[in-house]
């Protein structure tokens, strides 16, 4: 840890008073010195230089160079952990880090070392400020030598601050007689005039003088004088003092008037602990007798005094508030005055009585706001909280921590409205609000709320009332509010919301055991349904319904909330309550001039309230498929558009913005849909272009713009990500761009901007014309950005495949390369990129299969050694030598005779056999070794170009694996064609205009595929073992045109357009992924990219390109032999595999490209079949019933 020279210290007090002159206007200009520090406190957030102050980058070089390594080290020791050591409620790795990096010695060491030389700079610069002054009160004594020094003109501030103060010279005789004219017996007007005298003279002077302690006598009694004029020249007095007064003096003035807090961090600790304790000793006094005897002679204790004088106990907090003063604070209540906070909480359970003059009664209301609020802030931290239990008189039992917050809450039961309607404060004085206010801050603290709020009895008492209203009781509902607000900010925590899921502890109105999201949700059902019998139609005031709701949003908007929510169906009761309201808005006839509104602003507000809510189904995959089965689908879309454009948070509860939920909304085909119609799709495309071809008009131009470095520059790589999102799904292109020819203009206008994907395509991808050319203003640059967001696209292979199919882009491709050769290759950042982009879709493979060239240029004489492609096929550079297939005697590796669905008896022994030989012999399960494993994998062809296009693209990577002969094209066409009869058999009849409804399945059968090159291309072989494994459960999750629209689904289901991949696998992926591997979890959220995007993409195409084909088959055989849940339990290995990398790439903001493009490197299925057993046993009757349930026939 860095020590500081003196030099430092000089260096730090010329910067620090550097940065007092910046500020001086608006320091100056402040009523007070609680309000001075205010604007201190916030000056990083109000003041734009903020960063710019070179006291503050001294400041942030120091704490970086102290605390660098440190910050290093944790933050290395998270990412290289398995993501088990993140505390509750820490789901992040920068809140972990930051934890522990407080916890640290060398951050103790670094605020010690901070705080006491901070201390001497500000005391040298009081010191320095004062000899200034004192030269200038000479220089002013000088000039009024003339007058008289009896006389003196009132001159003082009222202000905690002594800048900008005149005095004039005053003699320790002048003060003797100042000091007897305040004398009690004196007329007012002689008083008066002294303490107009004093007000003018010197601090120092008056402080420092022999007669001192009579002054302070009499100026104490002055104090208490009726009259408010004197009294306030006393104040002013003190408030001058207190900026100068000597350390001798400090806790004579504070014992006087009360208040030092922001004084006393420039005194040795001795004093302020010398104050408090002196302070808390007062306080102590308590009597007997107090103020709780009733017929009795009530005596006034230093307490209530203290709570007329500071009734929200401004000065507890201002002495909790630093962790400089809290410690002595804490430290004192625990070993010398515990009864402070015991005589405190024998107030509390009582609440107050209401008020009404300066009575006991009202004295009483003091007492308890002043107790509470005093309470509130004791529990904010770890020591205040250590406190408890606490003996209290007349209890038999000490009070926990638990019983405060239960009798918090009774206390808002038993006041729920303000007690004095005739203030005008009364609102923030209301027991309700000021326990509400309590509460809220306990639940904004994690450590706070596990301790006080995530507990069974807090529960209990906040349902309380719900439950009694459910048995058809009738209780006072003004409270329904506050308790649904605190359940929803307790469901925001994943502590909170486990508690309320899981914890069965809470007796319903039918008297069984229920947890209390049952609860909550058969309430809200009610009263959505409005069959509460104890209520009138009319009592029910939205809010509550709305406040309720939100409660069950907070819980179903994640995948294990919905898991318990949905057999209430509240989706439809939401959506039956939405269309009953807009229906009534329908109906209202057209206004009037003049007339009264027919529709309130209170119905609009909860017609979009419903909405909003229903929209929030969509945070999760099954909840998406909720969503889009009520039918609202577009309306909520274009609800949320309108927030997102006006830039608005989801809600108050939510970090982020719409993003994840876009991204969640756009793997599908209805939700895509949804987002055209919206205008989403076509806000982002001129977001892009007006970034990537105007650039801001309203700025002048004063300096060219630089040549941005990197393929996409910073300014458009939102729109990039967001366009990444938003297409990553093939079902986005099947919808943006199925059948649609591009316009290929013959002259474009410079102003035409790009409204559409389509246009996207036109203008920045298939540049085929120089109309094209000449239509850009930055032609590299947006060709650039076309051509990386090509990339991206084509990684998803049923994308790239529609793309080639309409567009032909691989021959686009190759000849712009053609056209980039003079006498050799014209190496620029284009043809790089080209590069890439031909390798990728030119090849198929893993890993350790296939290679492709960097987008980066080598320093050097050779800056690019990679084979440039010009035509196919490609280079053999870029396809690696892959070792020779094993082939085992049939007999050794026979697991499977036939894989018949009857032949369950002995499938333990053969799930056993299977692990053993993944454990020791992995590699015998490809080729030859695969044929008796009857199995198969997914995709299917629809139209002939793609077919042939594919079936090439197949059997190249066969031909590859020596798995295949040449000529097996035409045997993986006809396999494809049957495949697509056979399943076309099984598909119900969908009046729709989605294109998945087009036709058949619309991407193509990789599975088919798979199990073709498994055969060894026997079509006979291949077909007959996909009829067979037709017929049961894996096939409905490994095989995608297996249920596309099938007859075997729920009609529901089957007419979506949304696969039970994504409603059931990726949503299970996503909830046991923020359970197992919670910082991987917490990256894709701030990403704005969704796990479930990336697995319906590795599982839609069975892992090509991403696994080696050796895996790829473990893949097959294991979710075939283990069970289809193991495709779960597959993708979170993958994800928990990928750990590092993930954080990695979040940081640089480009998660969603990486996993894309990257394949799996390293990952072996046979490392990870352990983990994915422990996954099995904790989650298999969740999923696999799940799974069951989607296809009862086949289960």
């Amino acid at each position: 840890m860095s020590q500081f020279s003196s030099e430092d210290e000089a260096e730090l007090q010329s910067l620090l008073r550097e940065l007092l002159k910046s500020v001086k206007d608006r320091i100056s200009g402040a009523p007070s010195v609680e309000c001075a520090e205010e604007i201190l406190l916030h000056l990083e957030e109000t003041d734009k230089n903020f960063h710019n102050y070179e006291f503050v980058k001294y400041l942030r070089e120091y704490v970086e160079s102290s605390l660098g390594t440190v910050i290093e080290e944790e933050t290395e020791n998270f990412t290289r952990g398995d993501g088990h050591a993140i505390g509750p409620g820490q789901d992040t790795l920068v809140h972990a880090v930051t934890k522990r990096t407080r916890e640290s010695t060398q951050y103790k060491q670094m605020m010690q070392t901070l705080k006491q030389t901070m201390m001497v700079v500000v005391e040298s610069l009081i010191n320095k400020f004062e000899e200034d002054q004192l030269k200038k009160e000479e220089m002013d004594r000088k000039s009024q030598h003339e007058q008289s020094s009896s006389h003196y003109t009132e001159n003082c501030s009222d202000s905690d601050s002594s800048f900008n103060q005149s005095y004039a010279f005053i003699k320790h005789e002048q003060l003797q007689v100042i000091s007897e004219k305040l004398d009690p017996g004196r007329p007012r007007e002689v008083r008066m005039e002294a303490l107009q005298s004093l007000c003018y003279a010197p601090p120092s002077d008056v402080l420092s003088c022999e007669s001192w302690t009579g002054l302070r006598r009499n100026l104490s009694a002055v104090l208490t004088d009726p009259d408010p004029e004197l009294s306030d020249k006393v104040l002013q007095f003190f408030a001058k003092t207190f900026s100068s007064s000597p350390l001798n003096v400090t806790k004579d003035i504070y014992s006087t008037i009360g208040n030092v807090t922001t004084f006393w961090i420039r005194h040795p600790e001795k004093y302020m602990e010398e104050i408090i304790e002196n302070t808390l000793s007062l306080l102590a006094l308590h009597s007997e007798q107090g103020m709780s005897s009733p017929g009795s002679e009530k005596s006034l204790e230093p307490i209530h005094l203290i709570s007329l004088l500071d009734m929200k106990a401004t000065w507890f907090k201002k002495w909790m508030h630093g962790y400089y003063s809290r410690t002595v604070v804490l430290r004192l209540l625990e070993r010398k005055y515990k009864s402070l906070v015991s005589n405190v909480l024998v107030f509390c359970p009582s609440g107050p009585a209401r008020r009404t003059l300066y009575t006991s009664k009202e004295l009483e209301f003091v007492y308890f706001v002043h107790s509470l609020c005093v309470l509130g802030r004791l529990v904010m931290y770890t020591n205040g909280r250590k406190l408890f239990p606490i003996k209290v008189k007349k209890r038999r039992d000490p009070v926990t921590l638990t019983d405060l917050v239960v009798i918090l809450i009774n206390i808002m039961y038993q006041h729920p409205k303000p007690s004095c309607g005739e203030m005008t404060h009364v609102d923030s004085l209301s027991p309700t609000n000021l326990v509400m206010e309590v509460l809220r801050t306990l639940c904004d603290r994690t450590e706070c709320a596990v301790e006080c709020l995530y507990q069974i009895p807090v529960i209990e008492t906040l349902l309380a009332p719900v439950i009694t209203l459910l048995k058809g009781k009738l209780v006072s509902t003004t409270a329904l509010t506050h308790i649904a607000d605190m359940l929803a900010r307790i469901a925001t925590t994943e502590r909170g919301l486990s508690l309320l899921l899981y914890d069965r502890n809470l007796v319903s109105a039918e008297g069984e055991s229920i947890s209390a999201a049952h609860v909550v949700v058969q309430f809200t059902q009610r009263l959505l349904a409005k069959e509460l019998h104890v209520f009138s139609e009319l009592e029910i005031p939205p809010a509550v319904s709305g406040a309720f709701i939100f409660v069950c949003r907070q819980m179903y908007n994640t995948c294990e909330g919905l898991q318990v929510l949905r057999p209430y169906s509240l989706h439809e009761c939401i959506a039956k309550a939405w269309r009953t309201t807009s229906s009534v808005s329908e109906r209202v006839p057209t206004p009037v001039p003049g007339a009264p509104p027919v529709i309130t602003s209170q119905e609009v507000a909860w017609e979009e309230m419903l909405l909003d809510n229903l929209l929030n189904f969509a945070a999760t995959p099954k909840g998406l498929l909720l969503l889009q089965q009520t039918g609202a689908i577009n309306e909520c879309v274009t609800y949320m558009f309108s927030r997102f454009t006006k830039k608005l948070q989801v809600s108050r509860c939510e970090k982020f913005g719409y993003g994840v939920m876009v991204t969640q909304v756009a793997a599908t085909a209805p939700g895509i849909v949804a987002l055209q119609s919206s205008g989403f799709v076509q806000t982002i495309v001129v977001e892009l272009w007006s970034a990537l071809e105007c650039g801001r008009e309203d700025v002048r131009v004063v300096h060219p713009k630089s040549t941005p470095m990197d393929p996409i520059d910073r300014s458009c790589l939102k729109s990039f990500l967001s366009l990444v999102n938003l297409l990553s799904s093939p079902h986005a292109m099947w919808e943006l761009l199925g059948h649609r020819a591009l316009p290929n203009k013959n002259e474009y206008n410079l102003r035409e901007m790009a409204t559409s994907v389509l246009d996207l395509m036109d203008r920045l991808i298939i540049i085929n014309s120089d109309a094209k050319i000449h239509s850009l203003f930055n032609y590299e640059q947006s060709h650039t950005f076309g051509l990386r967001l090509l990339g991206v696209l084509c990684c998803n292979l049923d994308s790239f495949l529609l793309l080639e199919s309409q567009y032909n882009v691989s021959e686009l491709l190759l000849q712009g390369q053609r056209d980039n050769v003079t006498e050799e290759f014209i190496i620029d950042g284009l043809s790089v990129e080209r590069n890439h982009i031909l390798v990728r879709i030119g090849t198929v493979g893993g890993p350790s299969e296939r290679r492709l060239p960097p987008r980066a240029l080598q320093k050097g004489n050779d800056p690019y050694p990679w084979p440039m492609v010009s035509t196919y096929p490609l280079p053999k550079y870029y396809i690696l030598d892959v070792p020779k297939t094993l082939r085992t005697k049939q007999g050794k590796n026979n697991l499977f005779k036939a894989l018949d669905p009857t032949l369950y008896i002995w499938m333990d022994d053969c799930r056993r056999q299977f692990c053993k030989i993944m454990a020791t012999k992995s590699n015998t399960l490809t080729g030859y070794g695969m044929t008796h494993i009857q199995l198969c994998l997914k995709f299917t062809a629809r139209c002939p170009g793609v077919c042939v296009c594919v079936c090439v693209c197949v059997c190249r990577y066969g031909k590859f694996l020596k798995l295949l002969r040449e000529d097996s094209e035409q045997d993986l066409c006809l396999l494809l064609k049957h495949c697509q009869e056979f399943l076309s058999q099984q598909r119900v009849s969908v009046t729709s205009e989605l294109s998945c409804f087009q036709g058949g399945y619309p991407g193509h059968d990789w599975f088919a595929a798979s199990v073709f090159l498994l055969m060894h291309g026997d079509v006979g072989r291949s077909l007959s073992l996909l009829l067979r494994f037709s017929r049961l459960l894996p096939s409905a999750f490994l095989w995608p045109p297996r249920l596309h629209s099938s007859v075997h689904l729920p009609i529901e289901i089957a007419q979506s357009g949304i696969h039970p991949i994504y409603s059931c696998t990726a949503h299970y992926v996503e909830m046991l992924l923020k359970a197992e591997v919670p910082l991987v979890f917490s990256a894709f959220r701030m990403s704005g990219f969704t796990p479930s995007q990336i697995c319906i993409q590795w599982l839609g195409q069975c892992f090509w390109n991403y696994l080696d084909w050796s895996e790829i088959c473990h893949y097959v055989a294991t979710c075939v032999i283990m069970g289809p849940d193991y495709q779960v339990y597959m993708c979170i290995s993958a994800l928990r595999h990928l750990q590092q990398d993930i954080l990695q790439h979040t940081q640089t903001q480009d998660l969603q490209v990486f996993l894309k493009e990257e394949p799996i490197h390293g990952f072996r299925v046979s490392n990870y079949l352990e983990y994915m057993e422990g996954l099995e046993r904790n989650y298999r009757s969740m999923v696999l019933s799940d799974m069951r349930s989607i296809l009862p026939r086949s289960s």
